[in-house]
């Protein structure tokens, strides 16, 4: 009679594994993963980028902010599929030649305390200089309004991105 056994049953979609292609950090970089991880791990688990974090998980807190193509996004909420042939830069990017000017400011200002959500902010804080050069304080607040910090009620951060402008 019929056994139990399913011949040639392909594994659900949700395993699958697929080839992506990206940048991170100016680096081309080939994987093989599960199409539906998410970015925040491939770069946490596959490529050992821990700089970016892992909070909610479900893209309220903006730990885990990194730029991809150029844009803030939270990569706990980007799938590997959604993440191929993008272009990522992570907090370990901008320290490559040393603190980046944003680091500086937020280690001269108070701009952290535990710390944990520092490299968030920080790429959120990026992502602001990168769309305007002199941000208004109206700017400002809202390109910080996706990153929550729970330490520093933030004075810090304001006082770095405010010293920033100046330069």
């Amino acid at each position: 009679m019929a056994d139990n056994k399913i011949v040639g049953k392909a594994k659900p979609p949700l395993e699958e594994k697929i080839k992506i292609s990206l940048i991170v950090n100016e680096q081309a970089k080939e994987l093989f993963v599960d199409a539906t991880m998410r970015l925040v791990d491939i770069l946490r688990e596959e490529l050992q980028l821990t700089g970016t974090k892992v909070s909610c998980g479900i893209g309220r807190c903006g730990a885990c902010s990194v730029i991809m193509d150029g844009k803030l996004v939270n990569s706990c909420l980007v799938r590997a599929y959604q993440s191929d042939q993008k272009e990522i830069i992570t907090i370990e990017g901008l320290g490559r030649n040393g603190l980046h000017p944003i680091q500086k400011a937020f280690l001269e200002e108070g701009g952290f305390q535990c710390g944990y959500c520092t490299p968030g902010m920080i790429m959120a804080v990026k992502s602001i200089f990168d769309q305007y050069a002199n941000p208004t304080a109206e700017q400002i607040l809202e390109g910080l309004s996706g990153n929550l910090c729970r330490c520093t009620g933030y004075g810090g951060i304001i006082r770095a991105i405010q010293k920033l402008a100046q330069l």
